[in-house]
């Protein structure tokens, strides 16, 4: 029975390989990357994988039995190299996808949701078995900003009082382990969300209590935001994007009380506070 992880290399790809090692012998597991060398420190075989050749996607899945799509980190690219990837799936006899989709991706109004929902939609209608992670937001990408929230005297964005269910990566990358080394998960779609949920001034009060320093939470308009991220050096898709997404929390896009990740995984999400003092 042979494994395989699309983008192992990447963040989460990397923790699921080492979550599925616990869970399967190494020679069930194939790292599907576009650079094989990368991946060589992950113990695993690893074969060339690029979502924009279809024509090697085939051969590259030979012997596959069960696939973990992660979805690619290329927005506006992802649904054609998603069903790129599923149509070779079905060519080379794949059993069974599982893919990290978005949380509530049917209902969000993130402009992430799209490409997850044409891709979900292409799952369905592929024949092949299928198991939907839609996953809620990583802490980490709050706490990436932490170095500049000290840094510049505050948290910044345009989330206002949203509740946001995050969890780490970590704990979305060992629920994809447990349902694809499993039995018993074909065809659902689980909502993953951290057991917590917290606003960003709920955030900004635990960076400053463990950082010893004030640092309050500015919401701004989702514009203003934008415009600051830009000064940041970032491009200007990027930005606007950000703080978009930001506004989808303020509606509560990133919020979910159902607890399903933790019973997935068998043990409470990741607390807050652990991931902000990891990240301090």
């Amino acid at each position: 029975m042979k494994i395989g992880i699309t983008g192992a290399t990447g963040q989460l790809g990397q923790l699921v390989v080492e979550q599925l090692k616990k869970r399967v012998s190494s020679e069930e597991i194939v790292a599907l990357v576009r650079t094989p060398e990368k991946a060589a420190g992950l113990g695993v075989e690893a074969r060339e994988f690029d979502y924009m050749k279809p024509e090697s996607l085939v051969k590259s899945l030979s012997g596959i039995d069960k696939l973990l799509l992660i979805s690619g980190n290329e927005v506006g690219k992802r649904e054609e190299q998603h069903k790129n990837v599923i149509a070779a799936a079905k060519e080379a006899g794949v059993k069974w996808i599982v893919y990290t989709s978005l949380l509530h991706a049917d209902k969000s109004s993130l402009s992430l949701a799209g490409e997850h929902v044409a891709t979900e939609e292409a799952l369905k209608a592929s024949g092949i078995a299928f198991t939907i992670l839609r996953n809620g937001w990583y802490t980490e990408n709050y706490t990436g900003s932490i170095a500049g929230a000290l840094a510049g005297g505050a948290f910044i964005g345009s989330a206002g009082d949203g509740k946001i269910s995050s969890a780490a990566r970590a704990d979305f990358a060992e629920a994809a382990a447990v349902v694809v080394s499993g039995e018993g998960h074909e065809g659902k779609v689980y909502e993953l969300a951290g057991d917590e949920s917290y606003t960003l001034k709920d955030l900004a009060a635990e960076i400053s209590s463990q950082a010893g320093k004030d640092i309050p939470y500015n919401n701004l308009p989702e514009e203003t935001y934008a415009e600051i991220l830009k000064s940041f050096g970032l491009p200007d898709f990027l930005a606007a994007a950000i703080a978009s997404w930001d506004t989808g929390a303020s509606k509560n896009d990133l919020f979910d009380g159902e607890k399903q990740l933790s019973k997935l995984i068998g043990r409470p999400t990741t607390p807050l506070a652990d991931v902000v003092a990891k990240a301090l």
